[in-house]
């Protein structure tokens, strides 16, 4: 039987090189598995030791001589000093088909952040397309991350994968393991498509004027929120921002970016900084590449009556209709909707130019069973 050093393909782009992997690298390995963003995210065993590390490397050799086992690389980064070292792992395991497989990769701390796991997935994914890790190129590859898991997400974002979808309850707990099944993200990646984003990623630009800031949202702003007093026809509930359910509409903020139809911001204090409610520019199918897109806000009770609303519309809407070379959306027209009787709302919109263009008859269920009209906006640049 060859050795494992005969069956292991080395791949590089000129940048990294994936090689197998040598008893040299179980520090390096100790110190991945113990990482905490491994341990949130992976399957690694708590309590890793560097006898597992020599374990593992000696399971992923025998994985090589077997002809259908799975196929690990080691990640060769080259470090501060300039020297190469073990950057982490990136792996294949066979479907139930022969023409598919799952991928799986982690990285070392100190080679996060420099673009090396998406170079590993295009060398590892080419080679698997192109030849095959079984003896016949591949047709897809497929990857699954416990959702939340960003990174991971941002790296199939970044080479190419197709998102399908999040599929509830389907991935062990990795930090409680007798506790319910967590969900998990699926995408996957076909022989002949290109290698690199199919939609935009937004992230929330900083934009500020002294009085409102709009920012990036963060988990710590839960404590900003307040018990609201709106009536229920003014916002769908699943956007009204809540207490009770921050975890899971912050999860969803980030998903419309990830997705490139929405970008959400903070409206915060300029003093303070303390979150005071919610803008967003988004469209309702599609990514936010064309000229028209939609915009919406939403205070916590204590920040309204200061002209915070007007403000972070009038950001938004500068950011909006600046042009791409300038680092804006470049839009043509934004739109609007409300609730007839949102007089606050309604206030807002046209303070900052908007047009009342539209009435929709009875399209909003009132709390007595009767219905309300909503209205429609639009802004020209």
């Amino acid at each position: 039987m060859s050795s494992p050093t005969t069956l292991t393909p080395t791949l590089t782009d000129g940048t990294i090189t994936l090689r197998r992997h040598t008893l040299a690298d179980v520090d390096g390995i100790v110190e991945q598995a113990t990482d905490e963003m491994s341990q949130r995210w992976t399957m690694v065993p708590r309590g890793y030791t560097r006898q597992d590390a020599v374990g593992f490397v000696e399971q992923i050799a025998s994985e090589w001589a077997d002809p259908r086992g799975k196929r690990f690389w080691a990640i060769e980064v080259t470090g501060v000093d300039g020297r190469p070292r073990f950057g982490g792992t990136v792996d294949l395991r066979p479907g139930e088909a022969w023409d598919h497989a799952s991928i799986g990769f982690g990285l070392h701390p100190a080679a996060r952040g420099q673009g090396a796991m998406s170079r590993a997935v295009r060398l590892v994914a080419t080679h698997a397309f192109e030849q095959g890790p079984w003896g016949r190129p591949l047709n897809r590859i497929h990857w699954r991350a416990i959702a939340g898991n960003w990174g991971s997400r941002r790296v199939a974002w970044a080479t190419g994968f197709t998102f399908h979808g999040t599929l509830p309850g389907t991935h062990p707990n990795v930090r409680d393991p007798q506790g319910p099944s967590l969900d998990s993200w699926h995408a996957s990646l076909a022989a002949g498509e290109a290698m690199h984003p199919r939609l935009p990623w937004f992230e929330a630009p900083l934009l500020e004027d002294g009085a409102i800031r709009l920012r990036a949202w963060r988990e710590s702003d839960v404590a900003a929120l307040e018990e609201r007093n709106d009536p229920t026809h003014w916002f769908p509930p699943q956007a009204l921002l809540s207490a009770d359910t921050f975890d899971a509409w912050l999860a969803r903020r980030h998903e419309l970016m990830a997705s490139g139809s929405a970008i959400e911001w903070a409206i915060a204090d300029g003093a303070t900084d303390r979150a005071l409610g919610h803008m967003t520019v988004f469209v309702r199918g599609g990514t936010l590449t064309g000229d028209v897109a939609e915009v919406g806000y939403q205070l916590v009770p204590s920040a309204r009556g200061r002209g915070a609303a007007k403000a972070a519309c009038r950001l938004a809407i500068a950011y909006a209709f600046a042009t791409k070379q300038d680092g804006g959306l470049g839009l043509r027209r934004l739109t609007a909707g409300t609730a007839a009787d949102n007089a606050a709302s309604n206030a807002v919109l046209r303070a900052v130019g908007f047009t009342e263009v539209g009435r929709e008859h009875a399209t909003d269920e009132l709390p007595d069973g009767t219905f309300g009209d909503g209205l429609i906006w639009e802004l020209l640049r």
